[in-house]
């Protein structure tokens, strides 16, 4: 999961002068919180409520039909739009007009009923992913796995990058990921790599996943969610996205950790004191002990996953007769993950305080992306309730008319890049962005499906190197990476993946 938070790292010493004192205090320039950028969107859409013109389409199953959008006259005067923006979050939450009824859905697509199912999901995943990490099984698996393929070097890499990239497609993993640096790290350096192959296992193993989540809560769910189709549907061009694109990133991290171990003259991160005296406390350190307790935690925890995977994919439209279709949503989800909390807590020995304590904790670090998604979906109140959602989408279709539909599809690759920088929270920006863009689909005759896939493409393929990410940013500072080296290992993957990712998009609209 992404969130906008301060990165848990270390501060940097403070600059010295000639004497030795420090310099005064300087003042920093910091690119603000996903917050921040979000409660301006809000002000600056109402505003915007005031110039764009109200207007409608026409709706048929609950699609917008081509060439029926019409003005409408304005709904409310001042002091009640003033209203709106003042309740905006809270009404995101509920999902109510000022007339209080439901949602209606850009296009006049059905109702959905704000963020509040989403809201407590968030909160359930927090608290399992904090009680499972403090039973300490999943440090301990991974330590085992690396302590069984140690002299299996370039297998023992391409297996720990695809275990974050399964983490990332699954659930988001993001700043879970801070945890490892530490364990990483001095493996990496005893096996005769460097400090920039320990962080990319990591960072680029579990953003790659994010960039292709299959069935991740906060970023395919969400959009799913407020594009109003099923967290299944294009689960199959997901699936075959995350294993060619976590190849690639495997073969790329490999072929860079060949090159420094064969010439360590050519790493990006060169060796120094403390590297030697941390490999040589690693060379005789043992691994976390992966104890039967760990294992059943280990089995529970994947086991939630693939259970969540089970029970949200539409196996009757794939055609499959065998498996039952459940058809869950974010209620059942929220509520599974809250039992496996407590099971898990349970199973893994941390008692009824503890798991308690684990569970409020987890949902307490989470709630800042349950925040996120609510002001967002305020956003879309906002404009549901001045009537201009369908005018941007007519202007936004005029844009894209006469396309095919393969260049819609990198078309809304493209326009989500720039929403990713600014509001790198994956489900902040799929609950801004989805109700305007979804609809789009349906005049290029394509899958809403698609435009989440492209959505969350191209949020996972910013959020691998942007510095508004607390991710990024935090596990260099981790890893003691600069952020310049980084981005010159980054570089040339960075081309390879938008490349693949256009490719790919082009192939759903083609085949879809």
């Amino acid at each position: 999961m992404t969130l906008q938070s301060a990165p848990t790292s270390p501060r940097p010493a403070r600059a010295r002068t000639d004497s030795g004192a420090p310099d005064g205090p300087r003042r920093r320039l910091r690119f603000p919180s996903a917050f921040t950028v979000l409660i301006a969107v809000t002000v600056a859409v109402w505003a915007l409520t005031f110039v764009i013109s109200a207007g409608r389409y026409d709706t048929r199953d609950g699609s917008p039909v081509p060439g029926t959008y019409h003005p409408v006259a304005p709904a409310g005067g001042f002091r009640e739009r003033l209203t709106d923006l003042f309740l905006a979050p809270v009404n995101g939450l509920y999902g109510v007009t000022h007339e209080g009824t439901g949602l209606t859905a850009p296009g006049g697509t059905g109702s959905f009923a704000g963020a509040a199912g989403v809201f407590l999901f968030i909160l359930a995943v927090g608290a399992f992913i904090t009680v499972t990490m403090r039973t300490g099984a999943l440090t301990a698996g991974v330590a085992r796995l690396a302590q069984r393929l140690r002299h299996r070097r370039t297998v023992l890499l391409v297996v720990l990058l695809t275990v974050f990239s399964l983490g990332g497609t699954t659930y988001g993993m993001a700043e879970e990921t801070l945890g490892f640096y530490g364990l990483m790290i001095p493996l990496m350096l005893s096996l005769g790599y460097d400090r920039m192959v320990a962080a990319t296992v990591v960072m680029v193993g579990a953003g790659v996943g994010t960039l292709a989540s299959t069935v991740n809560p906060f970023a395919t769910g969400v959009a799913s969610d407020s594009a109003g189709v099923g967290t299944g549907e294009g689960i199959v061009l997901r699936l075959v996205m995350w294993a060619c694109l976590t190849a690639l990133a495997a073969a790329y991290v490999v072929r860079y950790a060949r090159r420094v171990a064969a010439d360590p003259s050519r790493s990006l991160t060169p060796l120094t004191e403390d590297d030697l005296r941390i490999r040589a406390e690693a060379e005789g350190g043992e691994a976390a002990r992966l104890t039967r307790r760990r294992v059943t935690v280990l089995c529970l925890f994947a086991a939630t996953f693939l259970f969540m995977i089970f029970a949200v994919v539409p196996w009757s439209d794939l055609h499959v007769t065998f498996l039952p279709t459940l058809g869950w949503y974010f209620p059942e989800l929220a509520a599974l993950f809250f039992v496996a909390a407590v099971v898990v807590g349970v199973a893994g020995g941390l008692g009824e305080k503890g798991t308690v304590n684990a569970v409020t904790a987890g949902a307490g670090d989470f709630i800042g992306a349950a925040m996120i998604v609510m002001l967002a979906r305020g956003v879309t109140v906002i404009m549901n309730n001045a009537s201009v959602t369908d005018t941007i989408l007519d202007a936004l279709q005029g844009a894209v008319a006469g396309t095919s539909s393969g260049v819609f599809a990198v078309l809304m690759f493209a326009v989500n890049l720039p929403l990713a920088f600014f509001v790198p929270s994956s489900s902040g920006h799929a609950a801004l962005a989805m109700p305007i863009l979804a609809p789009l689909a349906d005049f290029a005759g394509v899958s809403r499906a698609l435009v989440v896939t492209a959505y969350q493409s191209a949020s996972g393929w910013v959020n691998l190197v942007t510095p508004t990410s607390a991710v990024v940013m935090g596990g260099l500072a981790v890893a003691g990476i600069r952020y310049d080296r980084y981005l010159r290992f980054m570089a040339p993957l960075m081309g390879v993946l938008l490349v693949a990712v256009a490719g790919f998009l082009v192939l759903g609209a083609t085949v879809g």
